[in-house]
């Protein structure tokens, strides 16, 4: 009780509400920090959990009525990460979005549909774990379970690749292969996971075409670059054709000193181009020492923000960010 009377002490009454709707516990961390990092309270968050850092186990514990968010969906939910052009960090946003819903309590399998160019295992630290792929499951060589490779920080979380790197694929390999692995993993013994996440590779050829056909929703992250924003806006279109029309936006690599100075388009104009619903934005994090990051980093934490929203199937709200007023020049003596 005395994290949670700290709690309302450096906060105030605002999130009294939370507190109310959560049991008595450490479970109760996780929807706290989520909650406060939306209302841009996360400062004292961070303070409360250096102060009680037995608090912090909650944030790998989920309450039970999280879980019931999307109960009237069917799980697992399928959702294709993708973007179009490449190095806007689609697998850097599969692996931290992956990775903080297996921290809030769900089971997670990603799968590296990049068939030739994969990197998913890379970031993930498990390069040197990939026996069986996708190909052997579906040559018969090897069961589904013995490809699925286990997350050594959390066993919730899983990695199926397609193939490995100088493999050849068979011709026949497509969407329907792709369908044929995901009712695999709803119908294997261990239980349907409750989210199967999408690597799409870049581009929009076969390997996309074949990465989007299982999936249900969509993850469009993109740059604020306008290069980046002309691909997205194809592949909307591309998705949409496919009949996926539940599609949500991550924008990477945000500058809020390059967007004050006009040097960087602003969110809400990239939000106004596209015309998606904004799941996440993740701020260029100087202190980002790994590809994996933590929720306890800039960029980590806005990750962990992304994830939660998928699972609230909620929305952010992007705000204006007040222009730095220009330095008079020598000649605005004279009136210029």
């Amino acid at each position: 009780m005395k994290f949670f009377e700290q709690l309302l002490h450096c906060t105030g009454n605002n999130v009294k509400f939370i507190i109310e709707s959560v049991c008595e516990g450490d479970n109760f961390a996780a929807v706290v920090m989520w909650h406060l990092e939306s209302q841009m309270l996360l400062k004292n968050v961070s303070f409360l959990f250096d102060e009680f850092p037995e608090a912090t186990e909650g944030v790998a514990m989920v309450p039970d009525f999280i879980c019931i968010l999307r109960s009237a969906g069917e799980t697992p939910f399928v959702v294709v990460i993708t973007s179009g052009k490449g190095g806007v960090g689609k697998t850097t946003t599969t692996a931290n979005v992956g990775l903080s819903l297996a921290r809030l309590g769900f089971t997670i399998v990603a799968i590296d549909a990049d068939v030739s160019l994969r990197n998913l295992d890379l970031l993930l630290g498990l390069e040197n774990r990939v026996n069986y792929t996708a190909v052997e499951v579906l040559n018969g060589d090897s069961r589904i379970d013995q490809a699925l490779i286990r997350d050594k920080r959390w066993s919730n979380f899983e990695l199926l690749c397609i193939s490995k790197p100088r493999s050849k694929i068979p011709l026949g390999f497509g969407g329907k292969a792709l369908i044929w692995l995901v009712e695999a993993l709803k119908s294997r013994l261990e239980g349907s996971p409750d989210f199967i996440l999408i690597d799409c590779p870049a581009g929009i050829d076969a390997g996309f075409i074949t990465a989007i056909t299982p999936a249900k929703e969509a993850v469009l992250v993109t740059t604020p670059d306008i290069t980046s924003l002309r691909d997205a806006d194809r592949v909307i279109g591309l998705l949409e054709c496919d009949g996926i029309k539940d599609i949500k936006m991550i924008v990477n690599r945000v500058r809020t000193d390059l967007i004050r100075g006009e040097d960087m388009m602003s969110v809400l104009d990239v939000q106004e181009m596209l015309g998606l619903v904004l799941s996440g934005l993740i701020p260029e994090d100087s202190e980002y020492k790994s590809w994996v990051s933590s929720c306890f980093e800039l960029a980590g934490l806005a990750f962990e923000q992304a994830g939660w929203r998928l699972v609230e199937q909620d929305s952010m709200k992007a705000v204006m960010v007040e222009e730095e007023p220009k330095k008079p020049g020598f000649f605005s003596f004279f009136g210029g």
